[in-house]
């Protein structure tokens, strides 16, 4: 980390001559720190202010001074400011090198005043915030006192909400008696962590094996608990630090096709037309919710409620904590594919063209979104915006309070099965093998994730956060994206029978772990989940 290059700007009240700048105007005073880092150490913090002034620097003590001098600097303060800059060029012209080597050394150091030392603290640290973080950190080698401000925690939070970062690393990863301040050991461990995401420093994934031969339908990560849900008519509880199988959920009698997760609490849809309701941590199932007369195969939980649709083309509110189904809501004509649910409304899409808006306190559907020339197959809902994917090649945008289409997005060939929506940035995987980055407030299609290393078959499971893009899919490869350019990062995960059967299903991810389902069609993959630990520092990999 260095200072090069960068500059910070300080909003002042007066100009560098002293005068003030006009009534209601301030000006920005660039100050470049790359000036203040030099080869050899500074000993900035040694300097002070002596009455007023700066301290005296070393004088030329050979001899007594020539006569006349006090008379010449006399006059040389009598002249104009124009007038001593031609004496000092006459007197530059008739010095010899080593005079002038010797005005450079007295010079130089008049420049390389520590202003930081010599304004209040509260001052000090008001001009720091302005550095950015990789430059604080080479502050911090210049002198004591700028490492004591350089470490001030109320610094480092400011820098760690800039980069969106909430929650202060708890005290018990620093290091015991460390002098660092809380703040700064979070931003360091994110940004270690966000550099073993693109260059791909981690230890080997750990293999969790399971379900036999089954598919892994859906994926559930939560904590340091991850729940897998199989065709084979369970789900597993798995520990994402040990890799053990904690626990296997057993009581459906048919096929798992979807699931919810909070905290410790799961609720998962089966083929056996029920929902149940699951304490992670014990394996008992607190309740089984009865009431559909087909496959569930959507839900979305929010709060102590989830809402379920099911092949029977309804729509189910229940209690979690009670088992009780409150309200049931009616008007798709075939199967309910995809449900989103805000604790205020839901948004259904179905295998009937059509996305409707429902009110589930009445039990009113407020909007028929009709559009869509074939099946809708995914969903997104932020409250404000309706996003849905359908079998028809497009997604479109509709405006939730007037069911309004407000785009319609094309580019894709095929199916959009999933989709991740984030303030006004869509992602989208498809069938066609492309993922695509989206503005639903303009429409335009911001990047399309393809060229030379893109996937070779169909997208499986997306998920995008702090600028970065997963994508799983059916040719056995993770691959991570930059948000921002679109460009591919590498892959992070390649299965051995990528290309020949093998198939990433489902992905989830944490700021720090990695957790993929995978397998194949034709048995040459073993089902199972692997999982990547990404929050490791030098000595943890030396370890392992």
């Amino acid at each position: 980390f260095g200072f090069s290059g960068t500059s910070m700007k300080r909003k002042l009240d007066h100009g560098p001559d002293g005068r003030p700048f006009p009534s209601g105007k301030k000006h920005f005073l660039c100050c470049s720190p790359s000036g203040l880092v030099q080869a050899t150490p500074t000993t900035f913090g040694d300097l002070r202010l002596a009455n007023g002034h700066s301290a005296q620097r070393r004088r030329v003590t050979s001899g007594p001074p020539p006569s006349g001098l006090q008379d010449w600097l006399h006059t040389f303060q009598m002249w104009s400011g124009p007038e001593r800059l031609l004496a000092l060029d006459e007197l530059i012209d008739r010095c010899e090198t080593n005079q002038v080597k010797h005005m450079m050394q007295v010079i130089e150091p008049q420049f390389q005043r520590d202003f930081i030392s010599l304004l209040p603290k509260e001052l000090a640290l008001y001009v720091l915030t302005f550095l950015a973080p990789r430059d604080l950190l080479q502050a911090a080698q210049t002198c004591r006192y700028w490492r004591i401000l350089a470490e001030d925690n109320l610094l480092w939070r400011e820098k760690c909400r800039e980069e969106g970062i909430s929650e202060c690393v708890s005290s018990r990863r620093r290091p015991s008696g460390a002098a660092v301040s809380a703040w700064k050991s979070t931003y360091i461990r994110q940004h270690r962590i966000e550099t073993n995401w693109r260059k791909g420093d981690t230890r080997e994934p750990m293999v969790l094996k399971g379900h036999d031969d089954h598919v892994i339908t859906c994926l559930q990560f939560s904590g340091d608990l991850i729940v897998s849900g199989s065709d084979d008519n369970t789900l597993k509880v798995w520990s994402a630090i040990t890799g053990k199988c904690l626990r296997t959920l057993t009581g459906h009698t048919g096929g798992v096709w979807c699931s919810q997760m909070a905290a410790t609490t799961v609720i998962s849809g089966s083929t056996d037309r029920t929902l149940r309701v699951w304490d992670a941590e014990s394996g008992e199932c607190v309740h089984t919710l009865y009431g559909h007369t087909s496959t569930v195969r959507c839900m979305h939980l929010n709060g102590n409620r989830v809402v379920s649709g099911s092949r029977d083309t309804t729509l189910r509110l229940w209690d979690v904590s009670t088992g009780r189904c409150e309200h049931v809501l009616t008007g798709h004509v075939a199967a309910v594919r995809c449900v989103q649910y805000d604790g205020r409304r839901v948004v259904s899409g179905g295998y009937d063209y059509m996305v409707k808006v429902w009110d589930p306190e009445t039990e009113v559907c407020l909007h028929t979104l009709q559009g869509h020339t074939n099946r809708v197959y995914s969903l997104q809902f932020d409250g404000a915006f309706v996003v849905s994917g359908s079998l028809d090649t497009s997604i479109k945008v509709w405006d939730a309070e007037t069911g309004g289409c407000v785009h319609t997005l094309t580019g894709h060939q095929s199916l959009t099965s999933g989709m991740e929506l984030r303030d006004n940035i869509l992602v989208s995987g498809n069938a066609d093998s492309t993922v695509r980055v989206w503005d639903i407030r303009t429409g335009q299609c911001l990047h399309t994730l393809q060229g030379p290393n893109k996937h070779q078959s169909a997208v499986t499971c997306l998920q995008f956060c702090r600028g970065l893009v997963l994508s799983s899919s059916d040719d056995g490869t993770v691959k991570l994206w930059d948000l921002r350019t679109g460009a591919w990062l590498r892959d992070v995960v390649a299965l051995q029978s990528r290309g020949s059967g093998g198939v990433v299903w489902r992905i989830r991810a944490s700021d720090t772990r990695l957790v993929c389902a995978a397998g194949s069609r034709n048995g040459t993959e073993e089902t199972k989940l692997l999982v990547l630990d990404f929050d490791l520092d030098e000595k943890k990999k030396e370890t392992d």
